[in-house]
């Protein structure tokens, strides 16, 4: 009869809690990450002299390198995110958490573009790498690299704000 009456308790309680959970379903949004602009940056063509120039954002803590553009819905035509690090050397990407397909523009120390990883796919964790030593990343929207016609023999300049 105590086994009983305790296990009719336990079932009691253990419904009752998870009836109370049921209803109380928290809702858990994201907070939208939006461009701020943090400098300029202009690409030169070889090919013609002409200047394509950008907005950009700058990663260049270890937080905003590893973060990147993860989260976000949307990136504009004329708005990058520009990756500085300390050291030249190979680089590799990835697009994890990553919302918007992105080209990647590597470049070297000298500002020289070295490669590129065109129409990353959104959430696609397969490494993107610079297959050469790269200081500076540049991230734009995918297909940017073709419409602009960007090669290796490229260079930029940037400022920051």
């Amino acid at each position: 009869m105590f086994l009983k009456r305790n296990f009719l308790l336990f079932t009691t309680l253990s419904l009752l809690i998870y009836m109370s959970c049921k209803d109380n379903k928290k809702v858990i949004t994201q907070t939208e990450v939006t461009f701020t602009k943090e400098g300029e940056l202009t690409i030169f063509k070889s090919a013609d002299s002409s200047k394509i120039s950008l907005d950009i954002e700058i990663a260049d803590t270890d937080f905003d390198i590893q973060t990147g553009l993860m989260y976000r819905n949307q990136m504009e035509k004329n708005q990058g995110m520009l990756f500085i690090f300390d050291d030249e050397r190979e680089r590799f990407f990835y697009m994890k958490n990553t919302k918007i397909p992105l080209d990647l523009i590597y470049i070297d120390a000298d500002t020289n573009i070295v490669s590129f990883q065109k129409n990353a796919k959104p959430f696609d964790e397969s490494s993107l790498p610079s297959n050469g030593p790269a200081k500076y990343v540049l991230e734009i929207n995918a297909g940017l690299v073709d419409t602009w016609n960007l090669t290796a023999k490229d260079s930029i300049i940037f400022t920051k704000q």
